[in-house]
């Protein structure tokens, strides 16, 4: 069986290359009828933080990446850990490295002067052998354990993005695997747990391209099959740039509270790189049963934050009206249009949401352009009020006002009589009579349908806000 995992580091929010990194795993484990498993690798406690660790979870679940085994974290497992270490130390695969921080970077230094690699120069890699090396108690007690990397030959990565990989021996290090502090390293606990939790393909940003010689000699040491790989193109700002805060928002969550959908989202990242012949817009289905390496691009993808807002127009378009009375009410509170505890009616609201869902490309906007069906009092556009609530319209919108007032039946139907019966009265265009109308119930000079939009304000806002205007003209 298929076994993938997502293993960000909670040492910031879930961004947009990780939930790409993330997606892709989930789409080839539903793809495969196989398992997706969610792993936080916070060996790094300077930077991981519980709070992070929450948001990344947070996200995966608003972007509905649903895992089947997990959240694991690796500090719950550094017995684990240990217990490897002191097999590879048995087995001669490792080495206690006794030379302190201050020694290591004053080697650093002298390399880097002499033009030499800056590796380690293995000085402790055959103590164990007996080569004769001065160790104080302290140097013994704060030994770090380095992992014995092969000196000669080559280590061929098969990359199913990539194809065949090949890296050097001699430029490998002998890395660390056990900090002096007990903390073990990403090379080392990444092999660990990805033999632990059985995983057969392993799918992440080509940044760590140069991990994986490392991390398949340690494979080899513990006995265990290498895993299938593929490292992803990185994600690129429009700049051709790495992808970061200066090109705009990165991090998932703040796409959310932007108002964007979550499917609208993972079908952008998910054509970040890869396709379906021309489609663009791709049910959660579709993907699942379309998605495969063979269509993912080598090249990098240029984040594009205009079709991202397009796509999202297209799945408010596409999303029903039911379904986006439950989305918006967040941004209806956030915009302080309704509080808490205001009831609305939902079946109203949906109605509502049917008149502008083609209008709005994000909820927050939608929230915003459902605050004039909702206020009591709304607030007029000062171009809009000057050029169309004037003497001009005065007595249009008091006769209107007194035919909407006699009116048994506020419906569409009838309103449309009352507006033609007055058009023709007094031989003026539609726009003559419904912009004032528009401007007096909306406060501005674009909605929908003039019928449609007096007819979810309802009889008592609608005559209220004529009356209001009516007021403001007599008043100018």
């Amino acid at each position: 069986m298929i076994r993938v995992r997502f293993a960000p580091s909670p040492t910031g929010h879930l961004h947009i290359g990780g939930a790409r990194t993330a997606l892709f795993n989930y789409l080839y484990a539903r793809h495969n009828n196989g398992r997706f498993i969610l792993r936080i690798e916070d060996t790094d406690r300077t930077r991981s933080t519980e709070e992070y660790i929450d948001t990344i979870i947070e996200g995966m679940k608003w972007l509905k990446l649903d895992w089947d085994e997990g959240p694991f974290r690796q500090t719950d497992r550094f017995d684990v850990y240990r217990d490897y270490t002191e097999r590879l130390i048995r087995e001669g695969k490792a080495y206690r490295c006794y030379c302190s921080p201050e020694e290591l970077e004053q080697r650093r230094k002298e390399a880097i002067t002499q033009g030499q690699p800056q590796k380690y120069d293995g000085r402790c890699r055959n103590v164990e052998k007996g080569q004769s090396i001065k160790v104080s108690e302290d140097q013994s007690k704060n030994a770090a354990v380095r992992f014995k990397m092969p000196q000669e030959g080559q280590t061929v990565v098969d990359d199913l993005m990539r194809g065949k990989v090949v890296f050097e021996n001699n430029q490998l290090d002998d890395l660390i695997i056990m900090r002096s502090d007990g903390t073990p390293t990403y090379n080392f606990t990444v092999v660990v747990d990805d033999v632990d939790m059985k995983i057969t393909h392993v799918i992440r940003g080509d940044d760590h391209l140069n991990n994986t010689p490392k991390q398949i000699h340690i494979y080899k040491a513990l006995g265990y099959d290498i895993p299938l790989f593929a490292h992803l193109p990185m994600i690129l700002g429009a700049d051709k740039t790495r992808l970061s805060k200066r090109h705009g928002a990165t991090s998932v969550m703040v796409y959310k509270e932007m108002g964007y959908l979550p499917d609208a989202l993972v079908n952008y990242l998910v054509r970040l790189g890869w396709s379906y012949g021309d489609q663009e817009v791709f049910t959660r289905e579709e993907l699942i049963k379309y998605f495969s390496f063979e269509n993912v691009g080598k090249s990098s993808a240029v984040f594009n934050p205009e079709k991202l807002l397009w796509l999202n127009s297209q799945y408010m378009i596409n999303t029903s009206s039911e379904d986006l009375t439950k989305m918006v009410m967040p941004f209806l509170i956030q915009e302080k249009i309704i509080n808490e505890e205001q009831p609305l009616d939902k079946v109203w609201l949906s109605k509502a949401i049917a008149t502008l869902k083609e209008r709005a490309k994000t909820l927050v906007e939608l929230a915003k352009t459902l605050r004039y069906y909702i206020v009591e009092d709304i607030e007029y556009n000062e171009k809009a009020k000057a050029k169309f609530l004037n003497e001009k319209s005065r007595d249009l919108l008091i006769e209107l006002k007194d035919a909407l007032t006699s009116l048994p039946d506020f419906s569409v139907s009838e309103m449309e009589k009352i507006f033609k019966s007055m058009i023709e009265k007094h031989n003026i265009k539609l726009g003559n009579l419904a912009q004032p109308v528009r401007v007096a119930i909306t406060g501005g000079t674009e909605s929908p349908g003039i019928f449609e939009v007096l007819d979810i304000v309802g009889r008592e806002k609608t005559l209220k806000r004529l009356d209001r205007a009516i007021r403001v003209i007599q008043n100018q």
